[in-house]
C-alpha cells in the first residue's frame, strides 16, 4: 500500500483544539495534518500509583479531543511507547513533510525534543515548535543588562509592561480544520487498564474559571474553607486552556489573579536559565544544611498526624483528592522544612507524586522559596506558626474539623510531634550555623 504525505502535529501540553499556537501553524501552513499524542513509557513507567489521577485526567481529555477529531472526518493516532520508537514507526506508515509541536520547557522535554530534532531532521523534515503554553518564556522578559531577573516583583512589574493585545490574541484554528488528514475509521484508544492504571471516576475541576470567584479573588484565596480559588492549575498543566485567554479573562477581572499566573511564568523563567535548582538550591550556601531527615516525622507528615491541625487537614486533603489549598501549601511546606528540619526536596518529591496539578517549575520553586533556599524566598528566619496561621485563615476551624473529624478528640487526636517554639529555635539555630560553613 503506498505512503501517504503528512505533516505530524505532536499534542503534548495543549490537549485542545482551540487557540492553538503549534496546532495553528500547522493546520494554516498545510493539509493532510496528522494528529498525534504519545503516552510516554518514560514518564508513565516510572509512577509509583497505577490510580494516578493525572493519567487519568489526561486520558480523559485525550478521549475528548479524539471524538473533536473524528466529528471533522480526522483522527488522533495515540501511542503508549517512547518518542524515538514513535518516530521510527511513524516513519515507516508515512511519508513525513514537517513536524508541528508546542515548545516545553522541563529538563526531560528540552532532552527529549533534541533527540527527536534530530531524528526528524536526519529525515529530511523541518521539526517546528511554537510559544503555547506561556506569554512570555526564556529570554523574554530580561533586566535591563540582559541577565534574567531572580525577584519576581520587578519581573511582574516588566512582564505587565510588555503585555498588550497582541500577546493575547488567540489562534484562529477553527478555520483551518478542513486541513486535518481525512480518515476513514479512526484510530483506537489504548485503554487506561492497557497500559497499566486504573480510573477513579472521580470529577476534575471544571476548565473555564468562575467569574465570581476571580473577581472575589483577593478576599477569599487564603480561606481554605471555602471554595475561593478557581483550581484551574491542573488545565494550564495540560493545556486543556489557553493562557492567553485566562490572561485576558484575568486582566479583566483580577489583577490578584494576573499575579498568580505571572508567578508561574517566572518560576519557569528560573527553570530555564538555572536548571541547577532541580536537585540544588537556588542559593548553593543552602546546599550546605544539615537536615535531620527524621522518618518517623516525615511518615507522620505524609499521613496527616503530626498533631498541627491545620498541617494534617492539608496533607490529608492531598492524599485523598490530589489537591491542597495555595495558603495550606506553604504551611505544610513551612512545617516540614523549619519545624521537623526535613530537606525540602523529601517534600517537593512527595507532592511530585501526589498534586494533581504538579508543575515541576512551580513546585520547585514554591519549595525552595518555604524553605528559604530559592530565588524571592522566604528569609531563613521567617517560620509560620501554625496555630497563627489557623487562627488568621481557619478561625472557626471549618477546614480542619472537615479533613481531622477527630481533632476535638483528645484521647484520638495526636499529641504535637514536636513543640513550636523549641523547633522554631531549632531551625534558626541550624540555619545558621550551615550558613555559616565556607
Amino acid at each position: 500500500m503506498e505512503k501517504k504525505t503528512v505533516t505530524l502535529f505532536w499534542f503534548r501540553r495543549d490537549l485542545r483544539l482551540t487557540d492553538n499556537a503549534g496546532l495553528y501553524h500547522a493546520i494554516s501552513e498545510h493539509t493532510n495534518v496528522l494528529p498525534i499524542f504519545i503516552f510516554d513509557k518514560a514518564i508513565l513507567d516510572k509512577l509509583e500509583d497505577k490510580a494516578d489521577r493525572r493519567v487519568e485526567f489526561i486520558h480523559t481529555h485525550i478521549t475528548k479531543l479524539s471524538n473533536e477529531l473524528k466529528s471533522l472526518g480526522s483522527s488522533l493516532q495515540i501511542f503508549y511507547s517512547t518518542p524515538e520508537q514513535v518516530f521510527a514507526e511513524l516513519q515507516q506508515q508515512y511519508w513525513v513533510e514537517a513536524f508541528y509541536t508546542n515548545e516545553d520547557y522541563e529538563p526531560y522535554a528540552r532532552q527529549r525534543d533534541e533527540e527527536i530534532k534530530r531524528l526528524v531532521e536526519n529525515a529530511n523534515a523541518p521539526f517546528l515548535s511554537f510559544k503555547d503554553q506561556v506569554i512570555f518564556a526564556k529570554d523574554e522578559i530580561l533586566k535591563d543588562d540582559g541577565k534574567p531577573y531572580t525577584v519576581y516583583t520587578p519581573f511582574s512589574r516588566k512582564w505587565k509592561e510588555k503585555l498588550n493585545s497582541f500577546y493575547t490574541e488567540p489562534y484562529p484554528t477553527e478555520k483551518y480544520f478542513t486541513n486535518f488528514l481525512q480518515v476513514d475509521s479512526p484510530f483506537i484508544i489504548p485503554s487506561l487498564e492497557s497500559m497499566g492504571f486504573v480510573a477513579t471516576g472521580e470529577p476534575f475541576p471544571s476548565p473555564i474559571p468562575d467569574k465570581d470567584i476571580v473577581q472575589h479573588y483577593h478576599d477569599t484565596r487564603n480561606l481554605p474553607a471555602i471554595a475561593g480559588t478557581t483550581r484551574i492549575s491542573v488545565h494550564l498543566r495540560f493545556g486543556t486552556v489557553s493562557i492567553r485567554q485566562l490572561v485576558a479573562f484575568a486582566k479583566e477581572h483580577n489583577q490578584t489573579w494576573l499575579s498568580e499566573l505571572i508567578w508561574r511564568e517566572f518560576f519557569m523563567t528560573i527553570l530555564w536559565h538555572f536548571p541547577h535548582v532541580v536537585g540544588h538550591a537556588f542559593k548553593a550556601q543552602y546546599d550546605k544544611i544539615q537536615w535531620v531527615n527524621n522518618q518517623e516525622h516525615f511518615a507522620a507528615w505524609c499521613e496527616g498526624r503530626t498533631g498541627y491541625p491545620i498541617v494534617d487537614a492539608g496533607m490529608r486533603e492531598l492524599n485523598e483528592t490530589g489537591f491542597m489549598h495555595n495558603r495550606v501549601r506553604m504551611i505544610v511546606a513551612s512545617f516540614l522544612t523549619k519545624h521537623l528540619l526535613i530537606d525540602w526536596r523529601w517534600g517537593e518529591a512527595y507532592f511530585a507524586k501526589k498534586l494533581l496539578d504538579f508543575e515541576l517549575s512551580a513546585n520547585n520553586g514554591n519549595w525552595q522559596w518555604a524553605a528559604g533556599c530559592g530565588c524571592d524566598a522566604a528569609p531563613y528566619f521567617r517560620v509560620f506558626s501554625p496555630q497563627l496561621q489557623t487562627e488568621k485563615f481557619d478561625p472557626k476551624l471549618e477546614y480542619v474539623r472537615r479533613w481531622v473529624p477527630e481533632f476535638d478528640d483528645p484521647f484520638v487526636y495526636p499529641k504535637p510531634i514536636v513543640e513550636h517554639a523549641w523547633a522554631r529555635n531549632r531551625a534558626l539555630e541550624v540555619y545558621k550555623q550551615g550558613l555559616a560553613v565556607q
